[in-house]
């Protein structure tokens, strides 16, 4: 593979990224019209194609900002557990996990689209 290749694709992978989330997050809702995911899904689609510099710059940041907060939403989860059983530890790796990598594709994004402004 080409290493320009590679380039363009990696800056692409925050768009399909969140695209992928939006997809899984429709999917866990169980209902076929949604209509959050249906609009998340054309906000993100019409971004992929057209890669406005300040719409990204404002999606990023509501991506972070969101997720700073499901940060405090993980430890309220997590204060929840009378002592540190098999449960608290998956679900502090794996939400921190998710968190984690959330807030990294939103920076990428973030410096991506500011890069361009």
């Amino acid at each position: 593979m080409n290493i320009g290749n590679l380039k363009n694709a990696l800056r692409l992978f925050p768009e399909l990224y969140l695209i992928a989330a939006i997809l899984y997050y429709w999917s866990l809702t169980a209902n076929l019209f949604n209509p959050i995911a249906i609009i998340l899904v054309l906000i993100f689609g019409y971004q992929f194609t057209v890669q406005k510099s300040l719409l990204g710059i404002i999606i990023s940041s509501i991506f972070i900002c969101l997720n700073l907060y499901l940060i405090l939403a993980l430890i309220s989860e997590l204060s929840e557990f009378p002592e540190a059983d098999d449960a608290f530890y998956k679900m502090l790796i794996i939400g921190g996990l998710f968190i984690g990598c959330n807030i990294v594709v939103g920076a990428f994004m973030m410096k991506k689209y500011s890069d361009k402004a």
